[in-house]
């Protein structure tokens, strides 16, 4: 699988996620203020079940769209932070090495850094000092 559809698989989740928690929340708040309301007010009392039902639809619908949004948005500014500090790192580094940090250049530091990470030994388990 490659990164980008691992990416938009993780988004997806979390958006889906965020999407049935703020669903759950606002048809309980809708619910809440429809219990209130009827017990409360005559005039909501004399409204049907349909119409009552459709404001309590309408508060659980806005809230599951606004809840997955803030979700996505959130999880994006980070990915895109996440990304800023890496390309921002290797603009250095190839400034350093005298070299302009385009696109390609970017690429092709990024994928020697990933073979020199997978080379090293810190990453094969074991201590070489000891």
């Amino acid at each position: 699988m490659s990164t980008r559809t691992h990416q938009q698989d993780e988004a997806y989740q979390v958006q889906v996620n965020a999407g049935i928690k703020g669903g759950l929340r606002g048809a309980s708040v809708g619910v809440g203020l429809a219990i209130l309301a009827h017990y409360s007010w005559p005039s909501f009392r004399r409204q049907t079940l349909a119409f009552k039902a459709q404001l309590v639809s309408v508060l659980a619908i806005s809230s599951l769209v606004i809840s997955a949004e803030r979700a996505l948005m959130a999880y994006e500014t980070t990915k895109r932070r996440e990304e800023n500090i890496i390309r921002r790192e290797a603009r250095l580094d190839l400034a350093r090495q005298g070299l302009v940090g385009t696109e390609t250049e970017i690429a092709k530091w990024r994928a020697s850094r990933s073979s020199d990470n997978l080379s090293s030994p810190s990453n094969s388990g074991h201590d070489p000092e000891t």
